[in-house]
């Protein structure tokens, strides 16, 4: 019975499986995304999410230990250097698998894993606007008197009009003397 036993052996040795997860580990710092079966995934995420908040704090110790897991220098120098500062602010949730389709040969459920300050398509813009928070009591609403000055307000507002010519006027503007609005000819008439 496997009573307390939490992570997934993946049907391999313990060597095999530290070596296999440790390679995986380094392909994702490298390439930012990589696609395996959703179990590897899975493993891979409980792998390497510590490593990276262990990058955070740039000591001889953490490079070290963090080594020890990788062994390979130019993993750790692209973790510590890019990856570190990317995630400075980010308190966990380094990763993100979405599902694919079943793989062909064994129908194995697939999926790829990446790194989610990496990724362009689920990232908003540069800047960030601040959410208007939203009120459970509904606010003042606007009496009738209320609605009709705001109706008022707005036939007061400038309105921009099209002359026959193409120019775009402002309706506060004095109609020069040659032009003739369409108004004026149905006051004459």
């Amino acid at each position: 019975m496997r009573h307390g036993k939490k992570f997934n052996h993946l049907g391999r040795t313990a060597s095999h499986r530290k070596a296999m997860l440790s390679n995986m580990a380094t392909s994702l710092i490298k390439h930012k995304r990589i696609t395996t079966t959703l179990a590897k995934a899975k493993e891979l995420r409980r792998f390497v999410e510590p490593l990276i908040t262990k990058s955070k704090s740039d000591t001889t110790h953490s490079r070290r230990t963090v080594f020890s897991y990788l062994q390979d220098k130019e993993a750790v120098t692209i973790l510590f250097r890019e990856i570190s500062e990317k995630v400075a602010n980010r308190p966990g949730g380094y990763t993100r698998i979405i599902k694919m389709e079943n793989r062909l040969g064994d129908n194995a459920e697939m999926a790829f894993i990446e790194l989610v300050d990496y990724n362009e398509v689920y990232k908003k813009d540069g800047t960030t606007t601040e959410r208007k928070s939203t009120r459970r009591r509904g606010g003042k609403k606007k009496s009738g008197a209320g609605a009709a000055t705001a109706a008022d307000d707005a036939a007061e507002a400038p309105v921009s009009q099209e002359t026959e010519a193409g120019e775009v006027t402002d309706a506060t503007e004095a109609p020069s003397e040659t032009e003739e609005t369409p108004k004026e000819e149905k006051k004459e008439g």
